[in-house]
């Protein structure tokens, strides 16, 4: 048996559109953090041969699992997909193209149980056999739909099964190859989103918390370009009095929860951000608060004209009357104005930047 196994390709349906109709830089942030929670979602034990773009070549050595093995696998990565996009798409602060259509992507997966084996290149495990070959063929199919489970007769030689849920219906089809025609069974799997429980926002502000600041400004210029110059952290330390660097601290794409330290002429603090509301007809938000929760800074932008837009700074402090008290006698003058200040600097920034609205 240790040349037969089981192969298992998880493939995200969707990508060559995904691809090609959106940024490079973002879209290869969010395919790569798919395929990793993939990654992580594998319980059975399953090797990695290979990652192909938008697919993980899986494999097992030995014995068939069951089919209801199986099952919980799909089930499993299936889901913990379609949570992670969930979660971006609540969480994200980006507007472009791949951000805001990531969360249109879906997953199918081929099961096929045949001979193969490994051969190595230099430091890399390779996977060869003709039933290797054959489980790739199996991902160009002729299913309309594109969120399915495709089981090979070699793992389901008889009846489809039943028993798993009510809703699961199973079709037949086959794979013309060069050499045969492959059977199989297929089943829909996008009922598995209506498991998923509802996205729940992270608390990262202070429960309680009192304004002690705020500071406006009014630019000639888009909501979207404020926004995206105020909002990027590569920008910070252009236009914020008193910050001299900013790093990110998360691989991760901006959005809910991400971290970065921000190294300030007094010290060094660890920001989270903590919220975003985007309605740039209207009015943009977006918040940062310190780890321990006890502050968070909102910026607000709110479009008063066509090309005219007010920029709005508040701070907030965890509600503690005696921490407020300090507050006001030893920082807040001091907060204020560098408030103030940035706020002016900001203006010279717009005039440098160049981005297109168009997001």
């Amino acid at each position: 048996m240790e040349n037969r196994g089981l192969i298992f390709i998880p493939d995200i349906s969707g990508f060559t559109r995904f691809v090609h109709e959106t940024e490079i830089d973002h879209g290869s942030r969010i395919i790569q953090e798919l395929l990793e929670t993939l990654i992580n979602a594998n319980h059975i034990g399953l090797e990695i041969s290979e990652i192909e773009g938008d697919a993980i070549l899986f494999y097992k050595f030995g014995d068939a699992p069951g089919l209801d093995v199986l099952y919980k696998q799909v089930e499993k990565m299936f889901c913990d997909f379609h949570q992670y996009l969930i979660a971006y798409d609540n969480r994200k602060f980006c507007q472009c193209k791949a951000c805001i259509s990531a969360v249109n992507l879906t997953l199918k997966v081929i099961s096929h149980y045949g001979e193969f084996t490994t051969y190595q290149v230099k430091n890399f495990s390779k996977l060869i056999g003709k039933d290797i070959i054959v489980a790739h063929q199996l991902l160009k199919n002729d299913i309309d739909e594109h969120e399915y489970w495709l089981v090979t007769k070699s793992l389901l030689p008889d009846s489809p099964p039943t028993g798993f849920t009510d809703w699961m219906k199973w079709d037949s089809g086959s794979k013309t190859t060069e050499n045969d025609k492959v059977p199989f069974h297929y089943t829909q799997i996008g009922k598995l989103k209506e498991t998923i429980p509802p996205y729940t926002p992270p608390a990262l502000e202070p429960l309680e918390k009192v304004k002690m600041i705020s500071v406006s400004k009014e630019y000639d210029a888009d909501i979207k370009k404020v926004f995206y110059t105020a909002g990027h952290l590569e920008f910070r330390h252009k236009w914020q009095a008193g910050v001299q660097s900013i790093q990110e601290l998360d691989h991760y794409l901006p959005g809910i929860g991400t971290r970065h330290r921000a190294v300030m002429d007094n010290g060094e603090v660890i920001l989270i951000a903590s919220g975003f509301s985007y309605e740039p007809d209207s009015r943009i938000i977006f918040t940062e608060s310190d780890e321990k929760k006890n502050s968070t800074i909102y910026y607000i932008l709110d479009r008063i004209g066509d090309n005219r837009t007010r920029l709005t700074l508040e701070y907030y402090h965890r509600k503690d009357l005696f921490a407020e008290v300090i507050f006001r006698f030893t920082r807040k003058d001091k907060m204020e104005a560098d408030f103030r200040k940035s706020l002016v600097k900001l203006q010279a920034l717009l005039d440098e930047v160049n981005v297109s609205i168009d997001f």
